[in-house]
């Protein structure tokens, strides 16, 4: 049911949002940059600390998917994450970057291989640009502190499956990832990029919904088992499950402060 229910809300995604009052916070605004490994320009959503214009200090970054399901619910498909009013409300002090999906292209950009029945696989591209393009840009135009430490990744669904492969691709460059509802069904690949690595010492936040799908708590179950054999250190993991959470924005949004928070201390 749930990837009936992926499909159809896939289609969904150019389509205009439904009208809604813009629920944006003066933190919030947008830029385009060149992104050679799309094929075009990419927008991007970037919520700046209340703190930000009167300091000169540095922040930390985290970066996430889907940039306009973050922060409007105008621009929001089925609900927005709240991500500036939850983060003004904790006065916090970090830095968020979100990079609108592909729309058409969102499977392929999010995966990192392909599916036999739904395709997709480009993942390596949009991780390219993510860090080889979109970092260097945001590190060179915003006061960021742009060590692994401080260089977050999070998202759901797709967005959970290429956030977890992200840190397997490049350990050196995220030091924190939030992963929720990830979509380790879509290859089985996945589990086999663990198994290659020698060990991982990122901090990873998983969190997911009883109410998803049949295969989401037993494939994270299964991750769950092999991560644990390459952790530094059992404290950099820490695995939530939602009791009656299905798959949508409304979950996701609901357990953001909480994955966020324990990410960052």
């Amino acid at each position: 049911m749930v990837r009936i229910f992926f499909l159809f809300t896939l289609s969904l995604w150019c389509m205009t949002a439904k009208p809604q009052t813009p629920s944006l916070s003066q933190n919030v605004s947008t830029f385009t940059i060149n992104a050679p490994q799309l094929g075009g320009e990419r927008k991007i959503w970037i919520y700046l600390p209340n703190i930000y214009e009167n300091s000169d200090k540095k922040f930390p970054v985290l970066y996430m998917h889907d940039g306009q399901n973050l922060f409007d619910s105008f621009t929001a498909f089925a609900g927005e994450w709240r991500i500036d009013e939850t983060l003004d409300s904790l006065k916090a002090e970090t830095i968020v970057i979100g990079i609108e999906n592909g729309g058409d292209n969102r499977i392929d950009e999010l995966t990192p291989y392909p599916n036999e029945k739904y395709g997709g696989g480009h993942g390596d591209k949009y991780l390219d640009f993510l860090v080889t393009t979109l970092k260097p840009y945001v590190d060179e135009h915003y006061r960021t502190l742009n060590d692994k430490e401080n260089t977050m990744i999070m998202g759901s669904s797709l967005g959970g499956l290429i956030s977890f492969y992200a840190i397997l691709k490049y350990p050196k460059v995220f030091g924190k990832a939030g992963i929720f509802s990830p979509s380790f069904w879509f290859n089985d690949k996945i589990y086999d990029d663990v198994h290659a690595v020698e060990s991982i010492d990122t901090k990873l936040y998983f969190m997911a919904g009883d109410h998803e799908s049949c295969e989401m708590i037993p494939d994270l179950e299964r991750m769950e088992e092999l991560i644990r054999f390459k952790l530094t250190d059992k404290k950099l993991y820490h695995k939530k499950i939602v009791h009656n959470g299905r798959h949508n924005e409304k979950l996701w949004a609901s357990q953001f402060e909480e994955a966020y928070l324990w990410l960052i201390n």
